[in-house]
């Protein structure tokens, strides 16, 4: 087993929900850490990954041989009852450097890392729809870095493909949002 260090590169603002509003200002804030730093999930980065190497395995002859060590990574529901199997490998939440953190931190910066996107529905005599704006948190573009640990050796090449497999991320990816790219790096720091 071996761990599996990346990095994301977003090239454009991005939402991962926090589930919260800020009352009349914002309808959806995006997650932050107890410093208030945005960051993603390690679920939603294992969902990502998840759907991405089933796609890729679907693509491979002899896919059924590797279906057992996917599901002991990833995990799997044994039956009708829904009893969950966890799987070993353990995702990280991508967060930003240390580095970073402690620059933005000792700034007081960190309400810099975040804007307000409106919206509203227009009809079709293109007026907006009473009662449809919609103000969303974004984070500005930035790089985050995470880790996935005890990686099954025969899973390795397959999770590293699906780490560049994604490029979109968060909410309202099919509106430009979210636009990314992973880079794995490597033992001695290059990607």
């Amino acid at each position: 087993m071996k761990n599996i260090n990346y990095k994301i590169q977003f090239f454009s603002e991005w939402h991962c929900g926090s589930g919260l509003a800020a009352g009349a200002d914002v309808d959806a804030l995006v997650i932050k850490d107890k410093n208030s730093l945005p960051y993603i999930p390690g679920k939603t980065i294992k969902g990502l990954v998840r759907d991405a190497v089933e796609d890729i395995l679907s693509f491979k002859e002899k896919k059924e041989e590797k279906e057992a060590v996917f599901r002991r990574s990833f995990g799997y529901s044994e039956n009708i009852e829904k009893e969950i199997k966890q799987g070993c490998s353990f995702f990280t939440n991508a967060t930003l450097s240390k580095d970073l953190q402690i620059k933005i931190i000792d700034k007081k910066i960190t309400k810099y890392l975040f804007r307000a996107r409106s919206s509203t529905a227009i009809d079709n005599n293109g007026i907006a729809c009473a009662h449809s704006l919609r103000r969303l948190q974004t984070t500005v573009p930035c790089e985050l870095e995470g880790e996935i640990l005890d990686v099954p050796d025969e899973l390795i090449e397959d999770i590293e493909a699906g780490l560049l497999y994604i490029k979109r991320l968060g909410y309202n990816r099919n509106r430009g949002l979210g636009r990314c790219q992973f880079s794995v790096i490597t033992e001695g720091g290059n990607q």
